[in-house]
């Protein structure tokens, strides 16, 4: 994982996460999340710290393709895919032309962005608050 850069400076980057299984992804069960954050962020990281419970099953270290997201704003926005992202994402359920891994978008430039997550990315071992 990468923590938050405490130097990354001001959140001033709207991102809209749009969640097609709140109910998996989140305790709140919206649908929508509009969230501020800051260059050099990545899209994983800021939905974690946020309360929504994309899934990582290698810790999003780029070795899987669980934390799959649609980008349907701001690419971008965003830094450009690596080729072993790409390789990654071919591996990927519903595979589109905006597909991205949410642990290698890094946050590069103002704008807004909007991530669609599918309802098929969901944290089956989720543990609920008591």
């Amino acid at each position: 994982m990468h923590p938050r850069n405490p130097d990354s400076g001001p959140r001033n980057i709207k991102l809209r996460y749009i969640l097609e299984d709140p109910e998996g992804l989140t305790v709140s069960g919206r649908a929508e999340h509009e969230i501020m954050a800051a260059k050099g962020e990545h899209l994983l990281e800021v939905a974690l710290d946020q309360g929504i419970n994309i899934e990582h099953a290698c810790g999003g270290v780029c070795a899987c393709s669980t934390c799959h997201v649609y980008i349907e704003q701001g690419m971008d926005c965003l830094s450009e895919a690596t080729e072993a992202e790409e390789d990654r994402v071919e591996e990927a359920p519903g595979l589109r032309r905006n597909s991205r891994l949410s642990c290698q978008c890094v946050i590069q430039k103002e704008g807004t962005i909007v991530i669609r997550v599918p309802a098929w990315n969901r944290n089956a071992v989720k543990e609920v608050p008591h």
